[in-house]
């Protein structure tokens, strides 16, 4: 009897999700992903001309990270679908809906893979003068307050005879470190739109915050520095962190990519999936677009993020 052929949704839908906080991740060489995202839309009444973009799959290849599968299912017929990589090179997904009753779903199924032995992320050593990550966006503007604290950081700096990239990944890192202390964690107290400086004066806030509030020292400090937006295992929402690009000593002319969390004062590992980058969250956002009705919609969205399977580097066993 011949049986109907399994689609790839279901197939992706399907694989078991390991247990993150169970494997000695030191030993782990390589691992695939599995991100799971529902976002839906409920609307007062009819919507009409929907223009939707989503910024939910990683690029093909970012360092050490390779997409190697993605779908995405929408609950209204698309009359024009489009996707293609933006200035910075994320993936954009454009979407054209003409008419929705109510409610839209958007559900995507994205496996990803990242491996430890890659060796650092390269980038071209023009990065390090673009002025897109050295000068302010619209969410990080400095203040007197900010400008203070980086120019006590700066000071703070050995200096020495240590090479130039030692001497920027320490400013980095004790930016990184300094953010982790001063701020408090605090969910719902402020929004996608509230400023670095604003944040600050707060004293708290969310990964957003943590990122921006970075991001605003580092370039005060001339660390050239771009905001990331992705998934941390065991997180909740998309988590945000920072990337500071910093001079490949050992290939000249050509910049280092470090990655910084400043909300668990730490400095990324296999536990982050990066999904896009830019000069802030605007540059990122998930999921943006306009329609054609005199009110507002309401967005609720969920995931599941997990590893699927694991290669360590010592035993060549895989799981």
């Amino acid at each position: 009897m011949n049986q109907e052929p399994v689609d790839i949704e279901t197939q992706i839908a399907a694989l078991n999700l390991l247990d993150h906080q169970e494997i000695d991740w030191k030993r782990v060489q390589r691992t695939a992903y599995l991100i799971h995202q529902h976002f839906r839309y409920d609307y007062p009444g009819p919507v009409r001309d929907l223009k939707q973009r989503l910024l939910i799959v990683p690029p093909n290849t970012y360092g050490d990270q390779q997409c190697i599968v993605h779908r995405l299912l929408v609950s209204y017929h698309v009359a024009e679908t489009s996707s293609h990589a933006d200035e910075f090179a994320n993936h954009v997904i454009n979407l054209h809906i003409p008419y929705i009753e109510r409610t839209i779903d958007f559900e995507a199924w994205i496996v990803v893979e990242r491996s430890a032995d890659h060796g650092p992320h390269i980038l071209p050593g023009s990065a390090l003068s673009d002025p897109r990550y050295l000068e302010p966006s619209a969410l990080t503007q400095p203040d007197d307050a900010l400008q203070e604290v980086a120019a006590m950081l700066v000071a703070e700096d050995q200096g020495g005879d240590q090479a130039e990239r030692q001497q920027s990944a320490a400013l980095a890192s004790r930016i990184n470190a300094w953010v982790y202390r001063t701020l408090r964690y605090s969910h719902g107290t402020t929004g996608i739109h509230t400023k670095a400086a604003q944040a600050f004066s707060l004293g708290y806030g969310v990964c957003q915050d943590f990122a921006h509030i970075m991001l605003v020292l580092c370039r005060l400090c001339g660390l050239p520095a771009r905001y990331v937006s992705g998934h941390l295992l065991g997180e909740g929402g998309t988590h945000a962190w920072v990337e500071v690009l910093l001079p490949a000593l050992e290939r000249p002319g050509e910049a280092i990519v470090q990655a910084f969390d400043p909300t668990h004062g730490c400095e990324t590992d296999l536990h982050y999936i990066t999904v896009a980058v830019g000069r802030d969250y605007y540059d990122v956002a998930p999921t943006s677009g306009t329609f054609q009705a005199p009110y507002h919609g309401q967005l609720t969205a969920n995931k599941r993020v997990g590893p699927i399977s694991l290669e360590y580097a010592d035993s060549g066993s895989s799981s």
